[in-house]
């Protein structure tokens, strides 16, 4: 239960204490400074408290906003200011020194809870305020003024403003033209029936993992019922972040459950069309890999950039300036937004060609549009990079280190070997390149040879901090390199259940790459090292891979990667779960638009 403390005379007429019990508050009423501070010290201490002035005239949403995101520990708007358990300390110090400067007598003209703020800044406190747009929220000082700040009120729709800051103020064409007229009143209609952001996640992977069943079949009807599936767990996919903007019903678990669901069904469902093109005899699980490793990449791309870059100081390019200036005129960003293919364009293409074509055509599309979309990207970033001077934090390159991935033997060359080979880009870039050769050479022992110079290159490219105007590009050059070499052996074997096994294998180590990502964007830190050691590294994984194929038959080989696949689902599954349910890190939402 939270505790709301109304501070002054209520006023004749005022819905406040009601509006803040239907948003779960314990109303009490503090006459003075004094009898706030009381109360405030009386409440439970696992309890949200919000100081609120009884004067206060707004929208019930206003107060939503300001005073039941769980996400801050604290947070205001004009006339209300709350703390959550972690930050009842620093309101407790402000309360009391206001009421000491106050002497403790009735309230002054001036709003407490306006003060409170003040202070709480002047602590250095960070303290959250909301943009409320055209909501209102205000502390009128005379009957007048009160008056006036009803009209507003009145003026405004609060829940039209509600359901349209539930959607993202940025958005892809298809989900903003397509989806979120409808999936807006889907997200009211769960949040009024009791449903939770988390169950709405849930059925949305499960509708994809039965869409992925369809697909399997291998028949037009099944892949017709894929296609529409597929749309629906989108539908769903987008109505849980409204639901929980809706709600203001943000968590640590639903963070983590939007964010690897949505990669658990993606991949799942290129398995299911895999299996479905298989039934009717057509092998097209390497393209299956193939669009897997290459939308993997293109995240890690995308990771690696915001992380070096999203705290840099000076971070101003000519390139950058003219994407702003694109980005004010209408139809360059709808274009824009649309030629890098977000997850609303791709889900549409992927249903639409699964249900009128084959398996392997939209596979085919899928990659030449995936892979025009990562050089558009990519290059972007590239020239963003190269055209501006900013000053990379020690934080991101600890960031751009962790999503590297090194393990144990990175490591142990990294300290053995005395002569430094140059830049960490070129580094990591020679020794892909090395592998990438050896792997195409047909001599049977090439691949471990490249594999040795690649994991050597591992532990060189990581020697200083990744400060380097292009060295994000690092952990996106690793990720290629061991994907790769796993589709390329499992090609070579030529036997059937191969690619199948490289594919779990491949998912599986993504699934800890992308862990890792939402770890840090949840500033919680990389896995434990222990983890990395367990599964190796990506250099340790590269090299094991290659030997294995060497030594192994292929039917033996195949065996291998699927025993291999299993160990490390394990791993990082029990430890991501255990990590996530237990976790205190907090949730990261994408915003919707200003209220």
């Amino acid at each position: 239960m939270s505790t709301a403390i109304v501070t002054g005379q209520p006023v004749p007429g005022s819905s406040l204490e009601n509006d803040l019990r239907s948003l779960g508050f314990d109303v009490r009423v503090a006459a003075d400074p004094a009898a706030a501070e009381t109360l405030l010290a009386a409440a439970p201490a696992g309890d949200r408290v919000a100081l609120v002035d009884a004067r206060f005239v707004g929208h019930r949403h206003a107060l939503r906003l300001g005073l039941t995101d769980p996400r801050f520990p604290l947070s205001a708007i004009p006339g209300a200011v709350t703390a959550q358990p972690e930050a009842r300390q620093a309101m407790t110090r402000a309360v009391a020194r206001e009421t000491s400067t106050g002497g403790g007598t009735a309230l002054a003209v001036h709003c407490l809870a306006d003060r409170i703020v003040t202070s709480l800044d002047s602590d250095g406190c960070e303290v959250h305020e909301p943009d409320l747009g055209s909501l209102v929220a205000a502390v009128p000082a005379d009957p007048q003024a009160r008056n006036e700040a009803r009209q507003a009120v009145a003026a405004v729709d609060d829940e039209a403003v509600r359901l349209k800051s539930a959607v993202k103020s940025r958005d892809g064409f298809f989900t903003t033209f397509f989806i979120s007229p409808y999936s807006r009143y889907i997200a009211r209609w769960c949040a009024r029936h009791g449903l939770t952001p988390n169950q709405v996640t849930t059925a949305s992977l499960l509708t994809a993992l039965i869409a992925a069943g369809c697909a399997a079949t291998g028949t037009r009807g099944g892949f017709v019922a894929a296609g529409v599936l597929l749309i629906a767990s989108f539908v769903l996919d987008c109505t849980d972040g409204q639901l929980a903007r809706y709600a203001l019903k943000y968590s640590t678990l639903g963070a983590w459950l939007d964010a690897t669901f949505d990669r658990a069904k993606e991949y799942a469902y290129y398995a299911g069309l895999a299996l479905g093109a298989a039934r009717g005899g057509d092998d097209v699980w390497a393209l299956a890999l193939g669009a897997m490793i290459l939308q993997t990449c293109r995240h890690v791309v995308d990771f690696s950039f915001n992380e070096a870059n999203h705290d840099a100081t000076a971070n101003t390019s000519p390139t950058a300036a003219l994407s702003d200036k694109l980005d004010s005129v209408g139809w360059t960003v709808w274009a824009r937004r649309m030629i890098v293919l977000p997850i609303g364009e791709r889900w549409a293409l992927i249903a639409v060609l699964t249900a009128a074509t084959t398996p392997r055509i939209t596979f085919c599309v899928l990659l030449v549009g995936c892979a025009l979309a990562a050089t558009y990207t990519t290059a972007g970033r590239v020239l963003r990079s190269v055209t501006r001077r900013a000053t990379r934090t020690d934080r991101a390159a600890q960031a751009l280190a962790d999503l590297a991935d090194n393990g144990p033997l990175a490591a142990l060359v990294a300290r053995v070997t005395r002569a430094r080979l140059g830049a960490p880009l070129l580094v990591a870039l020679a020794g892909t390149a090395v592998l990438a050769v050896s792997l195409f050479s047909g001599v049977t022992w090439a691949p471990v040879a490249g594999a040795v110079v690649y994991a050597v290159t591992s532990g060189q490219a990581l020697y200083r901090p990744l400060k380097g105007v292009l060295d994000w590009l690092v952990p996106p050059f690793f990720r290629a390199a061991e994907y790769g070499t796993v589709l390329i052996l499992a090609s070579k074997a030529g036997v059937n259940g191969a690619l199948p096994a490289a594919f779990g294998l491949v998912a599986a180590v993504a699934y800890h790459h992308y862990d890792t990502v939402y770890r840090i964007r949840g500033n919680a830190g990389a896995p434990p090292p222990w983890l990395v050691r367990v599964i190796g590294g990506h250099e340790g994984r590269t090299l094991l891979v290659t030997v294995l194929a060497a030594v192994l038959t292929a039917s033996q080989f195949t065996v291998a990667l699927t025993v291999l696949a299993v160990v490390v689902a394990l791993v990082v599954l029990v430890e991501s779960i255990r990590f996530w349910v237990s976790a205190g890190a907090p949730a990261v939402h994408d915003e919707g638009e200003p209220a």
